[in-house]
């Protein structure tokens, strides 16, 4: 049974999209059960706009982090990663596999220490020439990283996500992706390690939607994260929407225990307008959505 406040909480989330018909709108629409009349309308108008603005490359902008999330917002809303418009948009991130600039790249004793060279890391994509600055990113969740190869590191997983869901788990480069993942899974231990926290949730979220021979990488990674959580339901050093992002991609046992407890801090940032403040704004109120449905309820 769902408790009061977290009802509440989903009555203001459902007044705060109420008026609106964007993707994130009309996705917590339907995970709250309570699909408008005209969102059928909506999302074909969405889709239509999403496919415009495109390079002849496939490219929004020639950026990484749009194109990536250009291609996750189609496949959310129903496009199959198989279509022209979305598979142009896959094939030019597959292309950044393994380019200069790529997570992992080069090597010296602390990052060979940390399994975080090339001697153990492949299939990575280049989010930016290596000669070129990409941090600050701030991802569609919120969460800002500041620091340039993690920066790398969170778009890499982000690109994968996509790729993945366009039902692209075969190719050589994705492979080399996730086991580069699942061997790091094996080896986080410490919270406040080498690997920053909202790495490993950035990690999670492609090995949670990955072919079921990473299963084993994915439950310690969703493991890892639950283990830290502290008492008040959030993480230290990491971002509460982003963390939960991924730990319901995972939905293992420790996961959907994690999202539970995190809920009455979820709740405690909600705002009266529904949403949990001005940044990420429509994206973080949706990640709201499906941590009180699921969390509420467990």
């Amino acid at each position: 049974m769902r408790h009061p406040p977290a009802t509440a909480a989903l009555e203001r989330l459902e007044e705060f999209f109420a008026p609106r018909s964007s993707r994130a709108a009309i996705l917590a629409r339907e995970a709250l059960g309570h699909p408008a009349p005209g969102d059928a309308a909506a999302r074909e108008a969405v889709i239509a706009s999403l496919q415009k603005g495109l390079r002849p490359d496939g490219s929004v902008g020639g950026a990484a982090l749009p194109t990536i999330w250009r291609a996750i917002e189609l496949m959310e809303l129903g496009h199959s990663g198989q279509e022209a418009t979305t598979g142009k948009l896959i094939a030019w991130v597959l292309a950044l596999a393994g380019q200069p600039g790529a997570f992992g790249e080069g090597c010296h004793p602390a990052r060979h220490e940390q399994k975080a060279c090339e001697h153990y890391l492949a299939g990575f994509f280049a989010p930016a020439p290596a000669t070129e600055r990409l941090a600050p990113i701030t991802m569609p969740c919120g969460k800002t990283f500041r620091a340039e190869a993690q920066a790398r590191f969170a778009v890499s997983c982000l690109g994968l996500r996509a790729v993945l869901m366009a039902g692209l788990a075969g190719r050589a480069s994705v492979k080399k992706h996730l086991t580069s993942l699942s061997l790091l899974a094996e080896v986080w231990n410490d919270w406040g390690g080498y690997y920053a926290p909202d790495l490993v949730a950035s990690a999670l979220h492609p090995l949670a939607i990955a072919p079921p021979v990473h299963r084993g990488a994915t439950l310690r990674a969703a493991s890892f994260i639950a283990e830290n959580q502290q008492e008040d339901g959030t993480w230290s050093n990491a971002d509460l929407f982003h963390t939960l992002e991924s730990l319901l991609a995972a939905n293992t046992p420790p996961a959907r225990k994690a999202v539970a407890r995190a809920v009455p801090a979820l709740i405690a940032l909600q705002r009266k307008d529904g949403s949990f403040g001005p940044t990420a704004q429509e994206e973080r109120a949706l990640i709201g959505v499906r941590a009180l449905m699921g969390g509420a309820a467990s």
